[in-house]
């Protein structure tokens, strides 16, 4: 029987803002123009090189950007590393920083909550039910949670850049088990990639998978997980 569940963070719970509004919110607060069309191609780009972290997947990865884009969750230096050197890759002009719209997309406005993530925590944490946040990622994304009111119903937070173990590796789960004070057998995996959220099944943990879809797009993807709980 189900007694905890471990959630991924992007495209489960949360969906990254789309690359426009992550340019426009950086270009917003440094002052920098750009023209309509100018704008237009610089997105096409960024998402051409996948260089907004939890956005569109790269298509194209430099060669001397492959070793950090491989190892990017496991280290805050190389996560920034990584997305920076996608970012310089789409070309942009001279007077945007690519460091500075790095930065833009870890703050909190640039992340939505699902509809029914919040609901589906909260009915969790009436049921007794701890929760798990399991995410491959270079940064602390506690304060995304504090922001959106949801940190009050996450009981830990087991991130690839503290353990130094990314999914689909088993030592992460059974670090978010350990935590949950749980047997593998009695915790469910939730998440949006069926290989290294899945990987939690080789521990012996049950998968619920959803889509990582807009969040406009994804009203009650979640809700049916609870009828999987007691």
């Amino acid at each position: 029987m189900t007694k905890g569940v471990m959630f991924d963070f992007s495209g489960t719970l949360f969906r990254v803002v789309s690359t426009a509004r992550w340019l426009d919110a950086h270009t917003a607060a440094t002052g920098l123009a750009l023209p309509d069309h100018e704008r237009a191609e610089l997105v096409a780009r960024l998402e051409e090189f996948g260089a907004l972290p939890g956005g569109v997947a790269p298509r194209r990865i430099p060669p001397d950007v492959q070793e950090s884009w491989d190892d990017r969750d496991l280290s805050a230096e190389l996560h920034r590393a990584a997305y920076t050197a996608l970012a310089r890759a789409a070309e942009p002009p001279a007077g945007l920083d690519v460091d500075a719209l790095y930065d833009t997309h870890m703050a909190p406005a640039s992340w939505q909550p699902y509809p029914d993530a919040e609901p589906t925590l909260r009915e969790l944490r009436r049921r007794g039910i701890p929760v798990a946040v399991v995410s491959n990622i270079g940064w602390d994304l506690r304060p995304v949670f504090r922001a959106h009111g949801l940190d009050e119903l996450v009981d830990a937070y087991v991130l690839s850049v503290e353990v130094g173990a990314q999914k689909p590796d088993p030592a992460i789960f059974e670090a978010a088990c350990a935590q949950l004070g749980l047997a593998p057998a009695d915790v469910l995996m939730v998440g949006d990639d069926r290989t290294c959220d899945g990987g939690a099944t080789a521990l012996g943990c049950a998968f619920h998978p959803v889509d990582h879809l807009p969040v406009d797009r994804r009203p009650a993807a979640l809700a049916p997980l609870l009828d999987l709980l007691p």
